[in-house]
């Protein structure tokens, strides 16, 4: 673990977890077009959207190239690119992150979800989900039935959900690679 300061505070870097690692190798293969065995900055612009979910800024995308790179090689090879991402999820506070999406949805500030807002917050970020599937997801997430869903029930589907998106990705990805192979 590093430790770093960020202005006045101090923030610990932690290690990223082999679930992570895995994304950012995923998110690297379907980012590499033409698999060509580097990203170009293209590449690596919409590999940084996958992960974090924001487009870098012409200066950001400057520095990871800049970072990622080797000399004499066109691009950010898996390696190089692993190693930056992790840096930079390792920076990251999940337990914000996940604060923060939890916030938006509770846009009442009552500090629990009910099925409506539930409802306006998938509409919004995902309006052709059927109805049935953002009930399906409440009642997951509504661990004791109340009607409510808390901050530590949506914590807990969050990380459950990341970690099973991640690891059914990768396999569904290998699947497709194993069919290609014993087809050659």
């Amino acid at each position: 673990m590093q430790i770093f300061t960020t202005g006045r505070s101090f923030k610990i870097e932690r290690e990223i977890s082999n679930a992570e690692r895995k994304k950012i190798e995923l998110v690297f293969h379907q980012c590499d077009v033409g698999q060509k065995g580097y990203l170009s900055r293209e590449d690596l612009k919409i590999a940084v959207v996958m992960l974090f979910g924001y487009k870098p800024s012409k200066s950001e995308t400057n520095v990871l190239m800049e970072n990622g790179t080797i000399k004499d090689r066109p691009g950010v090879l898996l390696e190089r690119f692993a190693s930056l991402m992790g840096r930079k999820m390792s920076a990251e506070d999940p337990y914000e992150k996940t604060r923060q999406i939890f916030r938006a949805f509770d846009v009442h500030c009552r500090g629990f979800l009910k099925l409506d807002d539930f409802k306006s917050a998938f509409k919004r970020v995902a309006p052709r989900l059927p109805e049935r599937t953002v009930l399906e997801a409440f009642r997951h997430a509504d661990r004791d039935s109340d009607g409510h869903i808390s901050f530590k029930d949506f914590e807990n589907v969050i990380s459950y959900g990341l970690a099973n998106i991640c690891s059914s990705t990768q396999n569904k990805s290998l699947e497709t690679a194993s069919e290609k192979n014993t087809s050659n």
